[in-house]
């Protein structure tokens, strides 16, 4: 296997003119240490534990025998552990600083929600066990569902999805149950430009014509262009807002009431609700369908180990068509877990089950622990501080860096800029691995589309003003050399364990086997 091992060269003056960065006979940088794979480590002829002699023959293995040798490097208990932790300090964490990266709102996660989530009797259930032994999570699941309708003004929400892409199935399916239920399938969904990527995708695998609406030169969905598009062939439309510009389409009402007016739907990407949760409710604006990633608004972890979540609320219009299984509080105050459609006036057009099982319990517990431990009143001051935070940067950065919208008045949630005005040759792709040098995550780059050199910073409303303050320092200090031109930018970074790697090969041609290299000469 070809490992890339670059040298570490002397850092650029810059950095440091009278120390410079020497390389070392070990590749360790002090306590920043080279670490090799394990492979490299350990040998697959040894092993690190003994194993007591079987007298058993292999034929009572029911012909499960190994026949050739599984290839696992033997490693010592302390080489084991001393490789792992080797590699997690390599990572970059929200314990360790802020992650710039917008449109993934990688908030601070309370350890309270941690400690709830372990909690004996949400932590140890099983998907098969009887729903009387299983009360308290029945109840934290509909308790969970009753805040989200009433934060967004809907009348009902699924809770099975797993996460925002699952849950945009879950509501395109969901808007196509209603359309064939009235005779009236339809074959187009239409996406504007300010939409986050995974809209199309999403309505595509649904079977669906995608068409483009354009963008403003403000950066919001242009209004007259999608009344022009809408006609009887239009199922709906999937809208992002706030957009992944970092604004909030203002003309929402308006956009509603022309596509309900030509018999279609409006989907909402809900991811960056954080932005608005506790303001403004999507129900009011004609929303028939949101996902909510309860990783982005309510401070459950990315996966968390485990699978996501992403409940999806629906208006009355969809509320029938929601898939099963749903969490039913009876009239004794007991729940019941409904997994067949019903001829009732709940789910009696239910367009089935998308998962097995609420598989996700560790992420109802976080967020239903998030949303109590702020109330509404703090939820509110939630999406205050976090729009607060993003314009404190726009407006700290808008002199050095281009700020396309900006003049189009205060962003939401997020803050965003392009590449112009840097010095010719000297693109986003330099600052963003300057700022590993500076000890930060990079921002998100070339994301939106729209935007030329894009790069899209959501500070969320964890962060401090100082950790702000840090961040900003930083990042106009790269901007300021990249439009001066100075070369050095265009060779970091010089202190992260590795340099530049050539992403596209990697992307393209990923190495994720180990071959030991007699078998790989073999081979070739």
């Amino acid at each position: 296997m070809t490992m890339l091992k670059e040298g570490r060269p002397t850092a650029p003056a810059h950095v440091n003119k009278e120390h410079p960065d020497p390389a070392t006979a070990t590749g360790n940088r002090a306590l920043m240490l080279e670490e090799p794979l394990i492979f490299e480590i350990g040998s697959t002829e040894t092993t690190g534990v003994d194993f007591t002699p079987v007298d058993k023959p292999a034929s009572r293995l029911g012909g499960l025998e190994r026949k050739r040798s599984i290839g696992l490097p033997g490693l010592s208990e302390q080489e084991t552990v001393r490789h792992y932790t080797r590699l997690s300090r390599q990572n970059y964490a929200i314990d360790l600083g802020l992650f710039p990266l917008g449109s993934c709102t990688m908030k601070h996660n309370p350890r309270l929600n941690e400690k709830v989530a372990r909690m004996p009797g949400f932590a140890d259930i099983h998907p098969l066990a009887p729903v009387a032994t299983v009360q308290g999570a029945l109840a934290v699941i509909h308790e969970l569902a009753e805040w989200l309708k009433t934060l967004t003004g809907m009348a009902a929400v699924a809770m099975s999805p797993k996460a925002g892409a699952h849950g945009e199935l879950c509501g395109l399916l969901a808007i196509r149950a209603a359309l064939e239920a009235r005779g009236d399938a339809r074959s187009v969904i239409l996406v504007p430009e300010s939409a986050h990527g995974t809209n199309p995708a999403t309505a595509a695998f649904c079977g669906y014509k995608v068409e483009d609406i354009p963008a403003t030169p403000d950066g919001r969905v242009d209004l007259a262009a999608l009344k022009a598009r809408l006609g009887p062939d239009v199922a709906a439309v999937m809208i992002t807002n706030p957009n992944t510009c970092g604004l909030f389409e203002r003309d929402m009402k308006a956009i509603s009431d022309a596509v309900h007016a030509a018999g279609a739907l409006v989907y909402c990407d809900g991811a960056n609700f954080n932005a608005i949760v506790g303001r403004v409710r999507p129900g009011d604006l004609g929303v028939d369908a949101m996902h909510i990633n309860l990783h982005k608004t309510f401070s459950t972890p990315h996966g968390g180990g485990g699978p996501g979540s992403g409940p999806v609320v629906l208006s009355e219009a969809l509320a029938p068509y929601a898939p099963l299984p749903f969490v039913e509080k009876l009239a004794d105050g007991s729940f019941a877990l409904v997994e067949e459609e019903t001829a009732g006036e709940h789910h009696a057009g239910s367009f089935g089950r998308m998962v097995a099982f609420h598989g996700q319990m560790g992420m109802f517990t976080r967020a239903l622990t998030y949303i109590l431990s702020h109330g509404a009143d703090g939820l509110r001051q939630v999406s205050g501080d976090a729009v607060l935070n993003a314009n404190y940067i726009l407006r700290s950065l808008d002199s050095v860096l281009d700020a396309p919208f900006g003049g189009s008045g205060p962003c939401m949630h997020e803050a965003l800029f392009s590449d112009k005005g840097l010095a010719e040759g000297f693109t986003t792709l330099d600052i963003a691995k300057g700022l590993i040098d500076e000890g930060f995550h990079p921002m998100t780059m070339y994301f939106p589309l729209v935007v030329h050199g894009a790069m899209l910073i959501e500070p969320t409303e964890t962060e401090s003003k100082a950790a702000l303050d840090q961040f900003i320092m930083a990042l106009r200090s790269l901007a300021e050399r990249a439009k001066a031109g100075d070369e050095a930018l265009k060779g970091a970074p010089y202190h992260a364990p590795r340099r530049r790697l050539d992403e596209t090969l990697a992307a393209r041609k990923p190495v994720l086997v180990w071959i030991e290299e007699a078998l790989a000469e073999a081979a070739e």
